[in-house]
Formats: structure tokens, sequence, C-alpha cells
């Protein structure tokens, strides 16, 4: 969910995907749906316990989102879905929580900070999250679709952009697999005092919405953040392809240009261009999914430090 809306001359922009205004579609209560298990964790969460309430209430929230931007996620729905814990890493990242002293987890691009929320109730400190979001007015939304607040819930919420060295710059890979002494996530305003401190990174549905040189200088701000105690883990899932270039998914009724990895390029990127080859293993599955109608490759991921 990285990317600011800027509206300038009927152009709405999501990272480095563009949209005209006059394709943006109005908002479709129809697009709306939870599995079974995104139900139960939303009315666990909510204390909602009827489906239609329930309903009543996510599209509230979703109206005030898609009055704050109009991305693609927030038209279908894609911010309600738990991606995290649907990952191969999932479990290893919650050990780390429960077994790793002072343990940091960071959803990054995380819209409403659904996967961070979900980590919590399974078990991760939520004292030791971070949510972060280019649009702090998602960050705040999420107490409103949790029907939580800051005094009732302890992780903590950090608006920013990557992008900016003021609030993540490039540092080089620690190598140093001693403890630091705890810090006090919620008074921090900037991921710079975490570098070499955070054991799990997750980066769901962000990659791919930068450029090909974008991508691999997120990949290098991040790694500078991953703590270099074995374990400790990147993960994410974005759009994929057999060959590395431009590929042109069909979103919210348009056609757009993303630059996507093949699985080959995505692992030799991280094991040996971002970290030191052999440092890292990289694990990746490429699926072909039919998304609104259309098909193309979605490629989960993970870079765990050996």
């Amino acid at each position: 969910m990285e990317g600011a809306a800027v509206h300038e001359d009927s152009i709405v922009s999501l990272g480095d995907v563009t949209f005209h205004t006059a394709s943006i579609p109005a908002v479709d209560t129809n697009l709306y749906s939870l599995s079974s298990e995104e139900a139960a964790f939303f009315k666990a969460q909510t204390g909602i316990d009827d489906d239609e309430d329930l309903k009543r209430h996510i599209l509230e929230v979703q109206a005030k989102a898609y009055e704050l931007a109009t991305y693609p996620c927030i038209h279908g729905f894609v911010f309600l879905r738990l991606e995290l814990s649907r990952f191969a890493v999932y479990e290893h990242i919650l050990k780390l929580g429960r077994e790793r002293p002072d343990a940091i987890l960071l959803d990054i691009g995380c819209c409403f900070g659904v996967d961070a929320r979900k980590a919590a109730m399974d078990g991760f400190p939520a004292k030791n999250i971070i949510a972060s979001d280019i649009n702090n007015g998602f960050l705040e939304l999420s107490h409103e679709l949790f029907r939580t607040t800051p005094a009732s819930y302890p992780g903590s919420f950090l608006p920013g952009d990557v992008f900016d060295p003021a609030f993540l710059c490039i540092a080089e890979r620690s190598d140093d697999v001693s403890s630091a002494p705890a810090i006090d996530l919620s008074s921090l305003k900037s991921l710079n005092p975490l570098h070499g401190r955070i054991s799990a990174i997750n980066a769901a549905k962000f990659f791919h919405l930068f450029s090909e040189e974008k991508q691999l200088h997120l990949a290098r701000a991040l790694a500078g953040l991953l703590s270099a105690q074995p374990g400790s883990v990147i993960c994410g899932e974005q759009v994929g392809t057999l060959e590395t270039g431009i590929v042109t998914p069909k979103i919210s009724g348009s056609v757009h240009q993303l630059f996507a990895h093949s699985p080959q390029t995505w692992s030799s990127l991280w094991d040996g261009e971002v970290f030191e080859k052999g440092s890292v293993k990289v694990e990746t599955e490429l699926v072909e999914v039919a998304i609104h109608g259309m098909q193309f490759f979605v490629m989960t991921w993970s870079v765990m430090r050996l």
C-alpha cells in the first residue's frame, strides 16, 4: 500500500503505477467477500458476530479509505486478505516472536495493518510489531476497522515514505548477532534506528508497485533493517513472471505496466546482490492466478539469513 495518491491533471499514483481519474470505478459493494478464515478473524477482532453487521462495518471503513485514496486494493477489498499467515515462513515468524528476546516484526506498506493484527492474535507480541504505510490515514482507520484505540492496542503504527532517507536510508548490513537493548517502538519517528534489529519483515503486494531500480533500492533498504541473527527473514508476495520484464495486468478495469521479476532474477537479486552470496536462503513460488477475470502470475517469496 506504500505510494501516495497524488491528484494532479486527473492522475492518481500508487507507487510508480498511475491511474487516470476518469477510469477510477465507483465503490462496488458486490465485490465484498470474506473467506471463512477471514470472517472468523474479523469477528474475533471486532467483536461483531453477525455477518451483515460485520459487512456494514467494513463497508463504512472502506468508503472512508476510498475517499483518502482510490487504490484498486481498496476498491477490490484486497485490504481484507490475510496474506502473511498463508506464507510458508509464517510459523517460523511466530516462533521468532515466542523465542527470540525482543524480536521485532515489521509490516511494511501495510494499509490497515491486517497482517500485523493477525500475527498479534496468533502470538507474536503486539508491542514488538510495527505497521508502516505512507498514508497515515490508513493507519488511523486501522483502529476504526478493528474497533481499537492507541491505548487498547499495543502495536505501533509508523507513517513514512520508504524512499525518503530521513525515514529509511540504505545502511550497511549488520553482521553483529549480539542482542541490542530494547527500544520503545511507539516513540519512533522513522525506521532508521532499527537498522540491524528487525527479526521479520512482511512486504506483501509491495515491490511490484515500483520500477526495477526502485525495487533494488527497496531491497537494499529493507536488508539493512534485518537482524544478522540466523533465521531473520524478509518475505512477501507480488506480481511475478516467467521472464523478467514489464507485465500488463488489468487492475480495476484498466491495464497497467508493472515491472516483474522471475523467480530466478528475484533469487539472484537477494542472494549475491543485496546480500553476500551464500549468506541467505531464498525461496520462491510462482503461481498463475485469475483475479477479476485476468490471468497473471503471483510470486510468493522469502529471504532468510543463514
